[in-house]
């Protein structure tokens, strides 16, 4: 297949990147200011150029707090891509691999969301990322729409790596206890991307991914800590301690089942996280 990843220097994108050799297809790594996912004409016109098979769309306004002042960007990006996306996969009958987020969700329930529990987003990059979702199935490409969490990787910036810098730059402090869900390898979501890719789908489809476990995020960076041989003193603080100007879901730990049934293997939270802490600490 001659695939399109866009959004290819951002930490998904630089890990499907890392395993590309393992999946022996034509790959084109584009981002800003290359290719706007944004300018329709421009997409449709690489699609035809490089013949392309299928899109992985990793690229999104992810900074969840400036979306609230900046909703004209974040709509941009999260939205009109993703519908320019679809519109050029559905001209060039190619496949789309969409990335979407838990913040669709309100993190108001206590059991693992399923793919079909009824989505409230409560912050501005929650919406953009649902209407993204919606116009991708409203077009009516053949795609595919995966819905992760808490994404880290040893590319870019993220949870882990700011963890490991802090930890040795300070003695004391804290992270919040009481948002829940699951930290996601962004290589081992590379791989899930890359499976359901290769086993095909047609029609529209939607699934949850991220690592299997439940977890705070002060667990989390606990854990970073312990493995990383970093001592310091770590403080368990409410979200009302550590005010944002978005609400973050206080509860996000998706339920995997749909894509374990469709034959996609997903690794424990605390496995990938040593594998990541490897490459990171070496």
């Amino acid at each position: 297949m001659n695939i399109l990843v866009t959004g290819a220097n951002g930490q998904l994108g630089n890990s499907i990147r890392k395993i590309s050799g393992s999946y022996p297809n034509n790959y084109f790594f584009t981002d800003m200011p290359e290719v706007d996912i944004t300018n329709l004409p421009l997409l449709e016109n690489l699609m035809k150029e490089k013949q392309i098979d299928a899109i992985i769309n990793c690229a999104a306004y992810t900074a969840v707090d400036k979306a609230e002042d900046d909703v004209e960007l974040a709509t941009k990006i999260n939205v009109d891509g993703p519908r320019n996306l679809a519109i050029a996969a559905k001209n060039a009958h190619a496949k789309l691999v969409h990335v979407s987020t838990d913040y669709v969700f309100d993190g108001k329930r206590n059991l693992p969301l399923k793919e079909t529990d009824a989505t409230a987003p409560i912050g501005v990059y929650g919406r953009t990322k649902l209407a993204g979702e919606e116009v991708v199935k409203e077009v009516g490409c053949d795609a595919v729409v995966v819905r992760t969490a808490w994404l880290y990787s040893e590319f870019g910036g993220n949870f882990v790596k700011t963890m490991l810098r802090l930890g040795r730059e300070r003695s004391e402090m804290g992270v919040v206890y009481d948002q829940v869900g699951t930290p996601t390898y962004a290589t081992d979501l590379a791989v899930a991307l890359m499976e359901l890719l290769t086993k095909g789908f047609s029609g529209f489809s939607l699934y949850h991914y991220s690592n299997e476990g439940v977890i705070s995020w002060y667990d989390f960076a606990k854990t970073i800590f312990d493995l990383s041989g970093i001592k310091i003193k770590l403080n368990a603080l409410e979200s009302s301690e550590y005010p944002s100007k978005a609400e973050r879901p206080a509860f996000s730990v998706l339920n995997k089942k749909k894509i374990r049934e469709a034959g996609i293997k997903v690794p424990y939270w605390r496995d990938s996280l040593i594998e990541c802490l490897k490459l990171l600490n070496a």
